[in-house]
């Protein structure tokens, strides 16, 4: 069996409502006594460019039964990115593991100025205008995490004076 992964890089289909990327495909391999054996992991990120996105990480020994048990996942774990003019409402800096990320709302005409990561996480969530930084592992699996948490953790204004039960006024 061959593995092409440069065919494989960056590759974009679109599957119904939503817009996929891949964002990487790896082999592992475990030696037995008649040879080497293959598996391969795949991490998809899923969105329809209008405030939802997901993420999923699938494991087969072929590469097309991996991306399609990651994209079973992904929509699984949809999540609704606030998405104001743009950008995201506020600084937010996300973890996981050793992996922060720090992401930062920017204005009209920036453009997302960001890693490969948060790049396609962000572009397929819709935001246009958006500035990041890893910092620590750069692991893709774990920035991937870390920008889901980041982006999770986001609240809008009126979200928020609904948890605090203030008017908008500022008054309660």
């Amino acid at each position: 069996m061959t593995f092409n992964r440069r065919n494989d890089r960056n590759a974009e289909r679109e599957t119904g409502e939503f817009e996929e990327k891949m964002l990487f495909v790896n082999r592992t391999a475990k030696t037995y006594q008649g040879g080497r054996r293959f598996r391969f992991a795949a991490l998809v990120i899923l969105g329809d460019r209008n405030g939802r996105v997901g993420m999923g990480i699938g494991k087969a020994k072929e590469v097309p039964v991996a991306i399609e048990k990651a994209k079973a996942v992904a929509r699984k774990n949809m999540i609704q990115v606030p998405v104001e003019n743009g950008t995201i409402p506020h600084d937010i800096v996300g973890e996981n593991s050793t992996s922060r990320v720090l992401l930062k709302p920017a204005g009209p005409g920036t453009g997302v100025i960001a890693g490969t990561v948060p790049r396609s996480i962000a572009e397929l969530a819709g935001i246009t205008n958006m500035l990041s930084k890893e910092l620590g592992s750069r692991n893709k699996v774990n920035v991937a995490y870390a920008v889901f948490d980041g982006l999770k953790n986001l609240r809008t204004a009126k979200q928020v004076r609904a948890l605090r039960g203030t008017a908008e006024g500022g008054q309660a």
